[in-house]
């Protein structure tokens, strides 16, 4: 399992990369366009933006402390990552995900100084985001359902074997 994460970290970073080159080459000079619309009702637009800061543009100017704090948690990560590795398929793919947005931000603040977005929803007003932005989102989502309702499963569980093993007195 450990090479299929690695892998998949591999390949969304490689996806998110690909469109914030994409999204600088083309999107850039003209600013926005559109991307999914229903009628006359837009859903997502495509609009450049550089993010010097984090979540929803909070802590703009903080490159070096963004640089510092995301490498940080991407070594807890990958420290977590293998220590768990096979405890729940879902974990792994959410730490891989969280892994792998982690990355793709960290590559831009680096070379950049900046992260790239581009999708804005557009059917109600919500931050301008990423690929490595989706990832972390999904990511956070797997780890709530995960540590609802799968941990609290395996943890019966090894607390059952342990009383059947004798280990309860």
């Amino acid at each position: 399992m450990a090479l299929i994460c690695i892998l998949m970290i591999i390949v969304l970073v490689g996806a998110d990369q690909i469109v914030k080159y994409w999204a600088v080459d083309t999107l850039q000079p003209v600013g926005t366009m559109d991307f999914i619309r229903i009628g006359d009702t837009k859903i997502v637009d495509l609009t450049y933006l550089e993010n010097d800061g984090a979540i929803f543009g909070k802590m703009s100017g903080q490159r070096w402390f963004l640089i510092g704090f995301t490498s940080l948690i991407l070594i807890i990560g990958f420290v977590v990552l293998f220590k768990m590795m096979k405890r729940s398929k879902l974990l792994d793919i959410a730490i891989t995900l969280f892994l792998a947005g982690g990355i793709g931000n960290l590559i831009d603040r680096i070379r950049l100084a900046y992260v790239v977005d581009m999708f804005e929803i557009k059917l109600f007003r919500f931050a301008i985001f990423n690929v490595a932005d989706i990832c972390v989102t999904i990511a956070v989502v797997l780890l709530l359902i995960y540590a609802l309702f799968i941990d609290p499963k395996i943890e019966k569980q090894k607390a059952d074997v342990s009383d059947i093993g004798g280990g309860k007195k």
